[in-house]
């Protein structure tokens, strides 16, 4: 497989030194991407680096993780309005572990292979290096000249800017730069990826390992994702979509990539899955056919889905779709963990009910009109109980007196209750 030809059809090269090409095709080379640890899991954004570290793996390449704990504690200017949070060290080390675990999953670690991945901490190098061996060794090598025509300064000391850029960011680029001699050095690293807004940082770090080195190194950026409609990718109401199932249930992370528009699950399929060329062009095709049953959506959400958390997180966020959409049994609610039954009915109107009055045990009638306003009226219930128009998890109600107790709740604690074919409403037992 060459990487190169396989990034271009995939639309994940924006930018790419001239030589690289050659270098990748000359031999089994080293290529690194820089991760930020501030926190102890991945979100969506990395994903489109860590899929250029697997794509080049399996390329015959071999990928180094850097995290960044040095620079992690500066934070970088690209793009940024403000000054990160400075972390300490048991801190960064315990997000460090985290990000291995989840990066396992996308790159093999432990084989014997020549290519096998390797994870690299720029903290280790750089936490007993004086700050007057840097300036002297380093910093005597880029002028501030070619610093500052960098994009990433350019835009912080614009006259718009009000905020300003500190020495210490200021500084970022001449670490960046140094943590890519270093695995150069160290490594035998000859490539570095990652954003396009990391050119800028990745290109002081070739023209260092030039002027210092004499040596050639390269560089390649993929472009920043973007949402069809202008929006920002990965984020929504609630924040970012992590990889880690206490930040994003599996079942939302699934339904995060089940709702992209067509537009950019065509583009999404490319970047966010290893299916070959083929297939993919196939479910576009199916795509155009039948939108409308959304094979591209339902294909990217099963791939990232299994590739992030596993095929069983998969089944179930699946099946916990179907419950939202009526079509499905007792049997599968009862088998939802509260997470994913409160993210499921997230924003269905809930009413909270006296877990005395259930273990003493209440008429359904009674529990839906006066205990919680379901229905307005006792008449009104009834009668669609007649009609079968009432279920209590999931399971038809057939008479308006049944007595329910605690022995009804799901997960000890909650009772979901719907009327009609659409209106649900979820009941908490305090």
């Amino acid at each position: 497989m060459n990487f190169v030809e396989e990034l271009t059809w995939r639309g994940m090269i924006a930018y790419m030194m001239p030589g690289t090409e050659e270098q990748l095709q000359k031999e089994m080379t080293s290529a690194y991407v820089g991760i930020d640890p501030t926190a102890d899991s991945l979100h969506i954004g990395h994903l489109v680096s860590v899929m250029m570290l697997k794509h080049l793996q399996r390329a015959g390449h071999r990928p180094i993780a850097l995290v960044g704990g040095a620079t992690g504690m500066i934070g970088d200017p690209s793009m940024k309005s403000a000054e990160r949070n400075l972390l300490d060290e048991a801190t960064l080390r315990h997000n460090q572990d985290s990000i291995k675990k989840q990066l396992s999953k996308f790159l093999d670690f432990d084989s014997d292979a020549p290519n096998a991945a390797k994870l690299v901490n720029n903290y280790d190098w750089m936490k007993d290096y004086s700050f007057l061996n840097f300036i002297r060794d380093i910093g005597k090598h880029i002028t501030v000249n070619y610093m500052m025509a960098k994009e990433s300064v350019k835009k912080r000391l614009s006259r718009e800017s009000s905020v300003g850029m500190s020495f210490t960011e200021f500084s970022y680029q001449l670490l960046q730069g140094y943590d890519y001699m270093y695995l150069y050095e160290h490594e035998g690293c000859r490539l570095q990826m990652g954003g396009t807004d990391q050119w800028g940082n990745i290109t002081t770090g070739t023209e260092l390992i030039r002027r210092k080195l004499g040596g050639e190194a390269f560089a390649l950026t993929c472009p920043l994702i973007t949402k069809a409609d202008g929006g920002k990718f990965g984020k929504t109401e609630s924040g970012n979509v992590w990889l880690d199932r206490r930040y994003t249930s599996p079942y939302k992370f699934y339904q995060f990539w089940l709702n992209v528009s067509d537009d950019d699950a065509a583009k999404y399929i490319k970047i966010f899955t290893d299916l070959p060329k083929d297939e993919i062009e196939a479910l576009i095709k199916e795509q155009e056919e039948a939108p409308h049953l959304r094979p591209l959506q339902k294909r990217l959400a099963k791939e990232v889905t299994v590739m992030v958390h596993s095929q069983e997180d998969y089944d179930a966020a699946v099946e916990a779709s179907n419950i939202l959409f009526g079509n499905s049994t007792s049997e599968a609610l009862k088998h939802l963990d509260e997470q994913t039954l409160l993210d499921v009915f997230n924003g269905v109107p809930q009413f909270e009910v006296s877990r005395e009055d259930l273990s003493a045990g209440v008429k359904a009638i009674d529990l839906f009109t006066e205990k919680a306003a379901i229905f307005p009226s006792k008449g009104e219930m009834r009668k669609l109980v007649q009609s079968g128009g009432v279920s209590v998890n999931k399971e038809k109600l057939a008479d308006q007196d049944m007595v329910i107790d605690c022995s009804s709740l799901l997960d000890e604690k909650y009772l979901l209750v719907q009327r009609g074919k659409k209106n649900y409403y979820l009941l908490i037992a305090k």
